[in-house]
């Protein structure tokens, strides 16, 4: 049987690859982006009340309205900006179906869709599935910032779409204010479209303010912004998340959506619904994670890895260069199998494989995982 692959050059990814690893060596896996703690006990009960109490049938299509609702209200509080829970937001089967299903919506053939690299790996199949023209805008260690002056020399008229990320995965970088602002003089009367992933919204350090698209009005008059309940909340295996835009743009997100998943998950959504009526349950998570981050750190004093900076994620990148000069993907690959925690390599997350000899590990781990793990990285 004879076909043409669309994704010819794409195989297993690795954050497969090094859990498996992990697992064949009884390894520490901090190389996939996942917390190894419990969701809160209080809204697995709500999941399970509202399936007791019948809520298992389809939900409409663009999301359960009281869950909208809530939604509009908190992106009310956070950026000052209210959407239409109507027309504006749509709930999805996790961030990465929002983030294809807008690429899936606005990229044709021949289209330029800009990213910046490291990117995380949804990014570049998803454009090319659909005919799109990825075009990889290079940040560099050690602070990974834009400079929006190279930055702009690669939009072209075949740009269709910005691709950003803030909080930035795999760097813990942010974008800022300025950031921002220069994004959206860039973008002033064109067709360009931004697809922000702003999964890691509540997961930002050192008192910095997360800055949405929805922040700036003319920015957002042309930006979808996608997000994670599951990053969120510590449900990663729920797949559920929400995108939020302009109506124009959401009519035909919801064009391929409602023909991709339809609907989603009812009882969870019922049941976040309620849960975030109260505030704190995402307001806090800054600190907590903010914690784990400072303790991952206490545990590595010592280590010949040297930490770059961590802005926001739940990962933190370590530069191995004083200790070998082989690369990363080795290197991830012996810390796995001779010294028993796994580790992604961050040259993975570039299109021309760019080694600036640095590892990116997760600390969305008990603190007993990870003073476990920097006790053995001490060893390295």
């Amino acid at each position: 049987m004879q076909f043409t692959s669309k994704l010819p050059n794409t195989g297993t990814t690795i954050f497969t690859i090094m859990s498996a690893l992990a697992a064949e060596h009884k390894a520490i896996n901090l190389s996939q982006g996942f917390p190894n703690f419990p969701t809160d006990p209080h809204l697995n009960e709500l999941v399970y009340q509202y399936m007791k109490e019948g809520y298992n049938q389809y939900a409409p299509m663009a999301g359960v309205p009281a869950l909208r609702e809530i939604l509009s209200h908190k992106i009310h509080q956070l950026f000052d900006f209210k959407p239409d829970p109507t027309t504006e937001i749509t709930v999805t089967a996790g961030a990465a179906q929002g983030l294809f299903t807008a690429i899936a919506a606005f990229v044709h053939p021949g289209d330029e869709v800009i990213i910046l690299e490291p990117a995380y790996d949804l990014y570049r199949p998803a454009i090319e599935v659909f005919g799109g023209i990825p075009v990889a805008y290079e940040l560099k260690a050690p602070r990974y910032a834009v400079d929006w002056d190279e930055f702009a020399g690669l939009i072209t008229p075949k740009t269709r779409m910005i691709l950003i990320n803030t909080p930035h995965n795999p760097t813990g970088s942010i974008l800022r204010k300025a950031d921002l602002e220069k994004l959206e003089a860039l973008t002033a009367d064109t067709n360009i479209i931004v697809l922000s992933d702003e999964v890691y919204e509540h997961l930002i350090y050192e008192g910095e303010e997360h800055q949405s698209v929805l922040r700036f009005p003319q920015l957002r008059e042309r930006s979808l912004a996608v997000y994670s309940f599951g990053k969120t909340f510590h449900a990663t295996g729920w797949r559920i998340g929400y995108c939020v835009g302009p109506a124009a743009l959401m009519a035909e997100f919801r064009k391929i959506h409602q023909f991709n998943v339809f609907s989603v998950n009812t009882p969870m959504q019922y049941a976040l619904a309620k849960y975030l009526e109260d505030e704190n349950t995402y307001l806090n998570l800054s600190s907590f994670f903010e914690k784990k981050r400072d303790f991952f750190l206490s545990t590595m004093r010592g280590s010949r890895l040297q930490p770059l900076h961590c802005d926001g994620t739940y990962f933190h990148l370590f530069d191995y260069s004083s200790i070998s000069q082989e690369p990363d993907t080795a290197f991830a690959r012996r810390l796995t199998t001779e010294f028993g925690v796994a580790a992604i390599p961050v040259s993975v997350f570039y299109s021309d494989g760019r080694d600036d000899k640095i590892i990116r590990l997760c600390f969305a781990k008990t603190e007993e995982m990870l003073e476990e793990a920097g006790a053995l990285l001490q060893k390295v």
